[in-house]
């Protein structure tokens, strides 16, 4: 049997007894292929291709797409902050110590697994980060770290939208989506006035913010396990 052959009924499996299969209604969520071919591309244009093609040439002066997309990031991480409120912390359903995933078709059920989808969306979105960085020839700034995480981040937003699309790891993306809200306002108004250093008392909190991030996500994981 084939390496391959086994790889997909290994997935075929997994997908039967963990899938949400009202996901595959859902872009880049009917099987793996669309992901791991984004992934693959990425990589190997931020570590490869990029550098060599910016090899002999002048840094992209991109700052007005950049405009765009941070604020563009403003408005979607901010957008599911809110409909994370309405769809779940403002709702009879929800409870602090265990929010159940609903796998129904309600037209609740179907705006929370669209919410988790969205989220997983946002987290692709942000690979664009490290695309405008080789495009700007800041490769100091394209690190093991930097592109690990992103890869991370993107790989296991997919899983969760595709097998958890709800419940209380929803309270992790909605903090999680409340913080790229305010690192990206803090990058679209730098960006706006870059002669202005009256936005850079920000940076140091925006760190803090991070931090406090981790902690809040421990301890809600750690009441999880205690109920």
């Amino acid at each position: 049997m084939s390496v391959s052959k086994v790889i997909t009924e290994w997935y075929d499996y997994a997908e039967a007894k963990y899938g949400d299969p009202r996901t595959t209604e859902y872009f880049m969520m009917g099987s793996p292929t669309p992901l791991l071919l984004t992934l693959v591309s990425y990589l190997f244009f931020v570590t490869y291709l990029g550098p060599k093609l910016m090899e002999n040439r002048k840094p992209y002066n991109i700052s007005n797409i950049i405009k765009i997309y941070n604020c563009a990031q403003v408005i979607c991480n901010f957008y599911l902050v809110y409909m994370s409120f309405e769809l779940l912390w403002f709702t009879d359903s929800y409870r602090y110590n265990c929010l159940e995933i609903d796998y129904s078709d309600t037209p609740l059920a179907r705006k929370r697994l669209t919410l988790m989808w969205l989220g997983f969306m946002s987290r692709l979105l942000d690979l664009l980060d490290t695309v405008f960085f080789v495009l700007r020839k800041k490769f100091t700034q394209v690190s093991f770290l930097h592109v690990y995480h992103h890869l991370l981040v993107v790989f296991v937003g997919w899983i969760l939208a595709k097998t958890l699309p709800g419940g209380q790891l929803a309270f992790v993306g909605s903090i999680n989506s409340f913080v790229h809200g305010v690192m990206y306002s803090y990058y679209f108004l730098s960006s706006c006035s870059p002669q202005n250093k009256w936005n850079l008392w920000w940076k140091k909190y925006i760190t803090q913010l991070q931090l406090f991030q981790f902690f809040i996500c421990i301890v809600h994981s750690i009441l999880q396990l205690m109920n």
